[in-house]
């Protein structure tokens, strides 16, 4: 082992090395400067960081700085490795029907998150416990009282709560693990059909294998728009072969891959559709062959061959071949062969592990028990509810975890289990840890108090003289001052927390929250950093047509009426022209007048406008009447019913819906389209036809869409195209008004279409066809040729117009942005939406302020130009940074650290194009670079990487379904909910948790002192001063109620909170619990505890022997009346709570006088009850504790006055 432990030291500098020549290669001389002086010096595009001097400098210390925890997990990744291998993936062959022919073994098509087995289970849920150090302590102080010299005290006083939380923690874990057995067995064991030579057979989705043909059939009685978890997803990858539907089409679902609601359109593969039957498919040999797995869900490339025909049929397959695992069939039936399963799917591969959210002291919440219970993972499912308040998974005060297994990942699969999120994630065990600031803080404390338990120990054997069996002392000193980490900490705040869920699910203000995780509350206090989606969380993702110009006039919602009256003037001439005569379909111009030519102008182009936007568009009428049948299925006829209540429109944006929505309302209405042809009813009830001879897709790189079509009664060939100004203005012919009127309604918050046209002759597109198929035909760089014989055609085309279009913002998103930004909260949006709609949302939301510049940072590919591009931004100062997800990985992969120190000085940050993985891992480079509390929001499939990663995730019940709202914290209703979820409800966790938690320290310290004045009253003798239940009840019944009142104390109103968020900056700095407050209250303690024991001994000397009674009595009214000297605002509870106490202590004086004296019951020391009415007990009792309190409250007063609190200006 240790030669293993040499040859790792000796191979992390070599690594460490490669790594630095790696990143230094031929830019190291001119690396990203990072300092303002720099650029005052030189400004040319590279400076000088001694970037590789820092990093040969940090090799010097590796070591010293941690280099052996890198080293220890080096050899157990090794270690892992070598008994877990991982399997490289390959590209494959998959012969249809015919799973056995497949070369190499692939994973199972089924999902296992069981955490232990029958022989694990019971040492396992063991260790969770007892991993930490303050856990294995308590069991460590329970078990010494089984030997006679160390016992001070009853068994039962330590064993009780230590075996009552153990009990509690073993049968919920085992109910937990049952339950995920369970739901395992019931997602693997869904069944699907599986098309065989002998026709259809079920099989369990488990059973599925590569090579299999499975069918799926969209849900019975589904209709178009219905929630995707109604439907039965894809069990795996599948390329899809045949269809139901006669066009060879079908529309799938993908919300839960990329979080948009919008149907996409699926072709199936020719060769096979055009097979007679189904059945024929065993007929033909057939194979497919498949890119390696990968975890681009947009794009796929293989071939499909037919290899028993003469010469062999190939086909090209693209992304729009496949049926990604996770979707939805939305109409008809499909028929698909499985080329990936299990772990191998694009949405297993894009799902992040979530981390656990374990905290270091997990609670048990039993408020009867007032117990710690050390615990197992947490699972909410929604049928249980939120009504578990916090479950089991909690620790003695050293902490284990309450995982969120419950809720899994990101992307989802068809093994999903609806009883979990209706519509089923693919889950995964994670084994990371992610700890609670505020659990951190206090583990922090607890250790302090731990250092100072022994150090007062050996000072007492030290004072002692380490006479006679010094160690036994030492330890008995230990058991005595075991209080100093008071044992029921963790209950308090955690039946504290579990308090602030209750109010947060009870607030009218907001309807719908639910708190699925109880167990950090106050982490909605110390957010720095919020990362929000876009559609569907700040957007409500339903886009209305708003503006349309023409250069010369523009027309907006208020004069809609008039485009609808130009468009059925327009056709109303043509089709009587048409009548009468066979002429051009154009009514002429030259008999009109001068006031009438200028009319018929703006007509025309407003006829011309309106039908290339009804044209250029990927959107398919989809009627609902037809059950599993869409308008596209079948060629319209003159008697098909294409009436407008049954119809719905899809495609792969609103925005495309949303302009042929408008182009209904302006009278000319799309009722069918097939991938051939489109038809367009005018307003006059005429069905025009155009064939569709070539479809451009939109992508990322060409920002614009296109189309070929031809008009079936005057054989005219047109281009349609439309995108965004940027990518058209180049390709239109000269004008002197887009550029103007784009930035004007960029400035409204309306996402901007430029469309154009381009009429083609015969010739000239039989000339670019022959030249398109040749390019798509080609082997090597088939997407440039592709692009650059399309670009040959997108030259001088005719400017029509320009569409504005909005997507309307949730309700109040502008104000609950603002007041967010009030609170010194940095907010990130990121979607994966496309640039110019996101810069768009961005500032109609005043995500980014109209005067804060914008900086849109360019497309990168390499170093070098991410290198160029991160100078020019770092010369901007307070400006919101827009990035693509492309470019922001070569930036985090070259410049991360450099690229978030200036993306975090951006009052906004935009990241558009971002994938899920992207996502969850910009939130994880704000927590390791920045150290500051995160918050991640959304509301699709999509975005549940992200909300996992976060310290806090908030989900929202949108139209893509519950996946984020159960995968999360947090669920509320809307977006402008999460202002008072945070600025109230997080700012009264956080502080009401810190002083609860420092209050129940400063009652475990003051009894501490006690203890120690009163053994060195007795010559340091170990002997205890309070015995058996006095302890027990000290920290329960006596003191617990008006304690634990503190969780309804409030600083300042609700609507103050809100109307001043500037209060809520203050909670980040963590003052509210520091070292600094935490000496304040060592010091109050010890203070209070020694005027407590030496006031007994003075004022009661003739009474000696009833130092048990005034002592007692005098630290319980110094507790009462401690928390109400603290208490800000009163309640009528805290009033019950203190005079209870007060009831329960005088009960228990008659009940448990034998604990009173000094001594042990066998030497006859006995509670006198008629003492206690004496003056004389009363008055000096009363002494005593006005003593211990009084100087300190004046002490509060004069602090007050002199540095008063923020929240205190407020208060009327």
């Amino acid at each position: 082992m240790l030669l293993f432990a040499f040859a790792c030291l000796k191979l992390i500098p070599v690594s460490v090395r490669y790594q630095l020549e790696e990143e230094s290669a031929h830019l190291d001389e001119m690396p990203l400067m990072m300092s303002e002086e720099g650029f005052e010096n030189d400004e040319s595009d590279y400076h000088t960081l001694p970037r590789a001097r820092i990093t040969r400098r940090r090799r010097g210390e590796w070591f010293v700085c941690g280099g052996w925890k890198f080293l220890c997990s080096s050899c157990c990744d090794w270690l892992i490795n070598i008994c877990q291998r991982k399997k490289e993936l390959k590209s494959r062959t998959v012969w249809l029907g015919c799973p056995e022919k497949c070369e190499e073994k692939h994973p199972r098509n089924s999902i296992k998150n069981q955490k232990y087995n029958v022989f694990t289970f019971l040492p396992g849920v063991l260790y969770e416990q007892f991993k930490f150090f303050l856990n294995l302590y308590f069991l460590v102080v329970s078990c010494s009282q089984f030997v006679p010299a160390l016992k001070i005290g009853y068994l039962y006083t330590y064993w009780a709560p230590l075996g009552f939380v153990l009990a509690v923690t073993v049968m919920r874990e085992a109910i937990d693990e049952f339950r995920r057995f369970q739901r395992d067995k019931e997602v693997n064991s869904q069944l699907y059909s599986k098309l065989t030579v002998r026709g259809k057979v079920q099989v369990k989705s488990s059973d599925i294998q590569v090579g299999d043909l499975i069918i799926v059939e969209k849900a019975p009685g589904t209709e178009p728009g219905s929630p995707a978890w109604q439907n039965q997803r894809i069990p795996s990858d599948m390329v899809f072969l045949r269809t139901s539907e006669k066009a060879g089409s079908c529309f799938v679902r993908t919300d839960q891959l990329d979080g948009e609601t919008d149907w996409k359109l699926k072709v199936a593969v020719s060769c096979t559709q055009r097979l007679p039957a189904v059945g024929d498919l065993f007929s033909i040999n057939a194979y497919v062959y498949a890119q390696k797995p990968q975890l681009d869900i947009h794009s796929f490339e293989g071939t499909f061959t037919r290899a028993d025909t003469d010469p062999p049929i190939r086909e090209s397959l693209g992304i729009e071949n496949t049926l990604w695992a996770s979707t939805v069939v939305a109409s008809g039936t499909v028929i698909g062969v499985v080329i990936y399963t299990g772990k191998e799917t694009r949405s297993v591969m894009n799902t992040s592990n979530p981390k656990n959210k374990r905290r270091l002291c997990e609670p048990q919440t039993s408020v009867g028990s007032g117990l710690h219970a050390p615990g197992p993972s947490r699972c909410h499912l929604p049928r249980v509810g939120h009504a578990c308040g916090v479950d089991s998974g909690a620790v003695l005060s050293g902490g284990v975890q309450a995982e969120r297994s419950a809720r899994k990942d990101g992307l989802f699969m068809a093994q999903c289990d609806p009883e979990w999120r209706h519509d089923g994630a693919t889950f995964s065990e994670s084994r990371t840890c992610q700890v609670g600031l505020l659990d951190l803080e206090l583990n922090q404390l607890t250790k302090a108090l731990f250092l100072a338990l022994v150090a007062l120990s050996v000072v007492m054997v030290t004072l002692q003289g380490f006479v006679g069996p010094w160690y036994r002392n030492l330890f008995r000193f230990l058991l005595l001052f075991s209080y100093i980490i008071p044992i029921s900490l963790r209950v308090n705040l955690d039946m504290g927390k579990a308090a602030y869920g209750w109010m947060i699910m009870r607030d009218q203000c907001i309807p719908g929250a639910v708190v699925r995780t109880s167990t950090i509350p106050e982490e909605l206090g110390r957010l720095v950093y919020l990362l929000t989606d876009k559609t569907g969380t700040l957007t409500q993702n339903e886009m209305i047509f708003k503006r349309l110009h023409l250069g010369t006039v523009s027309y907006g919602t208020d004069t809609m009426d008039e485009i609808q009256s130009h468009v059925i003037n327009s056709y109303s001439q043509m089709h009587s022209q048409a009548s009468g005569s066979n002429t051009s379909s154009i009514p002429p111009r030259k008999t009109q007048s001068s006031a009438h030519k200028v009319r018929k102008s703006v007509s025309s182009r407003i006829h011309e406008a309106v039908k290339a936007v009804a044209l250029c568009h990927n959107v398919t009428p989809v009627y609902e009447g037809r059950a599993g049948v869409s308008g596209a299925s079948d060629h319209a006829e003159a008697d098909q019913d294409f009436s407008d209540e049954s119809r719905t429109y899809q495609a792969s944006s609103p925005d495309e819906v949303a302009l042929v929505q408008w182009t209904q309302s302006a009278g000319l209405t799309l009722v069918s389209r097939d991938l051939a042809s489109m038809q367009l009813r005018t307003p006059s009830g005429q069905v025009l036809t155009y064939c569709v001879l070539q479809m451009f897709p939109f992508t990322s790189e060409s920002k614009r869409m296109g189309v070929i079509v031809k008009d079936e009664s005057t054989a005219e060939i047109t281009l349609y195209m439309k995108g965004a100004d940027s990518a058209m203005a180049p390709i239109v012919q000269y004008n002197d008004w887009l550029e103007e009127e784009c930035g004007n309604m960029a400035r409204e918050g309306l996402r901007t279409l430029v469309v154009a046209k381009k009429s083609l002759t015969e010739e000239q597109y039989q000339d670019f066809e022959s030249r398109y198929n040749q390019a798509k035909l080609s082997l090597h760089d088939r997407a440039l040729k592709v692009a650059a014989v399309v670009e040959s055609l997108e030259r001088d085309l005719e400017l029509l117009c320009l569409t504005g279009v909005e997507d309307q913002l949730q309700k109040d998103v502008r104000p609950t942005l603002e007041m967010l930004r009030n609170a010194g909260i940095k907010i990130w949006m990121l979607t994966g939406d496309k640039l110019e709609t996101a810069t768009c949302i961005a500032k109609s939301s005043h995500l980014v302020s109209r005067t804060q510049d914008i900086h849109i940072f360019r497309p990168v590919t390499s170093r070098g130009e991410a290198h160029l591009e991160l100078n020019a931004f770092r010369r901007k100062h307070d400006c919101a940074l827009v990035i693509s997800g492309d470019s922001l990985e070569v930036c985090l992969k070259y410049y991360e650290h450099e690229f978030v120190e200036l993306a975090r000085q951006c009052p906004a940050v935009v990241c558009c194009r971002c994938s899920p993985t992207q996502k969850a891992r910009i939130v994880r480079l704000l927590q390791r670079h920045t150290g500051k509390r995160t918050c991640a929001i959304g509301d699709g499939g999509n975005d549940v990487s992200m909300i996992q990663a976060a310290d806090c995730g908030i989900g929202i019940e949108g139209k893509e379904g519950k996946q984020a709202s159960l995968a999360a914290d947090f669920s509320i209703k809307q977006f402008r909910h999460l202002g008072r979820l945070l600025v109230v409800h997080g700012r009264n966790s956080y502080k009401r948790s810190a002083a609860l938690g420092q209050f129940v320290l400063h009652r475990g310290l003051i009894i501490s002192t006690m203890q120690a004045v009163f053994s060195s009253v007795f010559y340091f003798a170990s002997v205890p001063l309070y015995q058996g239940f006095l302890m027990v009840g000290y920290a329960t019944i006596y003191t617990m109620f008006p304690v634990f009142s503190l969780v309804l104390d409030q600083d300042v109103k609700p609507e103050m909170a809100m109307l001043y968020p500037e209060l809520y900056k203050d909670l980040t700095k963590g003052r509210s619990l520091s070292f600094k407050t935490f000496l304040i209250w060592v010091l109050i303690s010890i203070y209070q505890g020694g005027v407590l024991m030496y006031g007994a001994l003075l004022l009661f000397e003739s009474e000696f022997v009833r130092v048990v009674l005034i002592s007692f009595t005098a630290l319980l009214l110094t507790e009462l009346l401690m928390v109400a000297l603290t208490v800000r605002t009163w309640h009528w509870l805290m009033v019950v709570a203190e005079l209870l106490s007060l009831a329960c202590y005088a009960a228990s004086l008659a009940v448990l006088n034998e604990y009173f004296g000094i001594g042990r019951v066998s030497f006859g020391a006995f509670l006198d009850v008629a003492f206690v009415p004496t003056v004389a007990f009363l008055w000096k009792v009363s002494a005593i504790t006005v003593l211990s309190c009084l100087p300190l409250y004046v002490l509060k007063c004069v602090t007050r006055r002199l540095a008063p609190p923020s929240y205190s200006k407020l208060s009327p």
